[in-house]
């Protein structure tokens, strides 16, 4: 079974985009890099940002940078609030985009 691709949003630098979420921060992951664009038109603090694949390289990057701590928001609707979207955390993250099983979470799309 092929893998699912996904999309976060990442700097030059190499920062990776996230959003404030009560004191923790969440990545937004997209389904295509078109629809991350779409979110980026819509919100001006993800100007210096490009959609990047994450690949196992990418996820392996994007997780370590914290000590594993990192939580992720899987966007459906890039046009609605990023906040809205499925809240993940890192294995549940990884265990979507291996096979594609949707991941209990407490937060509705």
């Amino acid at each position: 079974m092929p893998m699912k691709i996904l999309y976060a949003m990442r700097r030059a630098n190499g920062d990776w985009f996230a959003l404030d979420d009560q004191g923790s921060f969440r990545v937004p992951v997209f389904h295509s890099s078109g629809a991350a664009m779409l979110a980026r038109s819509r919100d001006a603090s993800m100007e210096c940002f490009r959609p990047v694949e994450l690949d196992p390289l990418a996820f392996n990057n994007l997780t370590s940078t914290d000590e594993g701590k990192a939580c992720f928001w899987l966007i459906a609707d890039p046009l609605r609030k990023l906040s809205l979207g499925r809240a993940f955390d890192r294995q549940q993250l990884k265990q979507f985009i291996a096979n594609g099983e949707q991941a209990k979470s407490g937060v509705a799309q």
